[in-house]
Parts: C-alpha cells; sequence; structure tokens
C-alpha cells in the first residue's frame, strides 16, 4: 500500500510540475529572424512587453553568425551592456538554425545585431 501511495505521490507532483513547466512555456513567444549576407532580413521589430526566445536563422551567409540585443542608447560595443540571455546558445553555422535563453523584455528600445556578420544595428520598440 505504502509503495503505491509513494507511486501517486511522485505521478501527481510529475503532473504539477510538467503543467506548471507547460504553463511558462506557452508565455514565451519566439521571434525568428533570418540573417543573409551583410544583414538582417528583418529591418526592425515591435513587440509588446514580455518574454522572447530568439531563433536566428544563417541563410548561407559563408560563416557563423551570433546575435546580440543591447538596451537603445548604451554603447553596444561593450559586451556589459548586451542583454547575455538574447545570445544564441551556440554559433549559428551556415544553413542552420539556433535559439537564445528566455529574455524578457519590458518597454523601451532596444538594438539588435550580429557582429559576426557584421550588420547594421535594427531596432527594437517594445510597448
Amino acid at each position: 500500500m505504502k509503495k503505491i501511495i509513494s507511486i501517486l505521490v511522485i505521478a501527481l507532483a510529475f503532473t504539477i510540475n510538467t503543467n506548471a513547466q507547460d504553463a511558462m512555456q506557452k508565455d514565451v513567444k519566439t521571434v525568428s529572424l533570418e540573417q543573409t549576407k551583410g544583414e538582417f532580413t528583418q529591418k526592425g521589430l515591435t513587440l509588446s512587453e514580455g518574454s522572447y526566445i530568439f531563433e536566428i536563422a544563417n541563410n548561407h551567409v559563408g560563416k557563423d553568425v551570433g546575435f546580440v540585443l543591447v538596451p537603445k542608447g548604451k554603447d553596444a560595443t561593450n559586451p556589459e551592456n548586451h542583454i547575455k540571455t538574447a545570445y544564441v546558445t551556440t554559433v549559428v553555422k551556415d544553413g542552420k538554425v539556433e535559439k537564445s535563453n528566455t529574455t524578457t523584455l519590458t518597454k523601451g528600445e532596444y538594438v539588435y545585431f550580429c557582429p559576426l556578420n557584421k550588420t547594421p544595428q535594427y531596432t527594437l520598440v517594445v510597448k
């Protein structure tokens, strides 16, 4: 009887944890961005406040690409100003897609760019 109760408790705990993780994942939105040689195809973004994962596609740039997000007005050349959760978890190889960790954005303006592919800085507005 104790084994059955233990199994039920473990199953219930797993179900509650899974449901909580599912609920958190539903609140996280994915922003898909594509890089070609020297640029992002999306020249600017407007998003709502919330949590996002950035999905970066390397559309045959010919080299690895990345993603940097910085609050607008801060020195983008200084890595201390980068929002590190927005970095892709691994560089994006030619023809591949990689994702960032979850990044929570509040109202304001940001700039995004790729230092490896030497893209311009594009504006991301959070309303």
